[in-house]
């Protein structure tokens, strides 16, 4: 019996506009459950904050309700169909702190990501290298996306979900 644990899922996916980058979006919210972690990489410019605004519709934010980006206020807290959603982005704690060390992770920390995880909200989380281990147990799914063109994108996912996700594509 082996004792190396299992290689995380990843699959790639083509995102030549944002309407698929919105579909992809869809498809992550339809498996997303009470605590999960959704972490979000890329340069900036790569439309991290863009498919957080539109997993955070997917997820059922009421149109009527502002979806800002979280870069000054470093978290924000929405209300969705299926409970607490948080938005957070450590950008500014990373430029503050350093790309990594104690002080990021005590900073990070002090958000209570990984406390409202516990009492059930979704978090997503721009910019999270070097808090990860700060987060919680596991991210369900890590979405690096890269710029592929003026509006497209590719998109890295790995995690638990990846496999699903690469299966069910259009």
């Amino acid at each position: 019996m082996s004792t190396q644990p299992a290689a995380r899922a990843s699959t790639q996916v083509e995102l030549p506009t944002r309407l698929a980058t919105r579909a992809l979006a869809g498809r992550v919210a339809r498996r997303l459950v009470a605590g999960d972690l959704v972490l979000l990489e890329g340069e900036l410019g790569a439309g991290k904050t863009f498919f957080a605004r539109a997993l955070l519709r997917a997820l059922g934010v009421p149109a009527a309700r502002a979806i800002t980006s979280p870069t000054f206020i470093l978290v924000n807290e929405y209300e969705a169909t299926r409970g607490p959603v948080l938005h957070a982005d450590l950008y500014r704690l990373r430029e503050s702190a350093g790309e990594a060390g104690e002080a990021l992770a005590q900073e990070a920390a002090a958000l209570g990501l990984r406390e409202r995880r516990g009492e059930g909200a979704v978090v997503l989380v721009e910019w999270s290298r070097g808090a990860e281990e700060v987060l919680g147990p596991a991210a369900r799914l890590r979405v690096a996306l890269s710029i592929t063109g003026a509006h497209a994108r590719q998109a890295t996912l790995t995690g638990d979900l990846a496999a699903a996700l690469g299966d069910e594509r259009q």
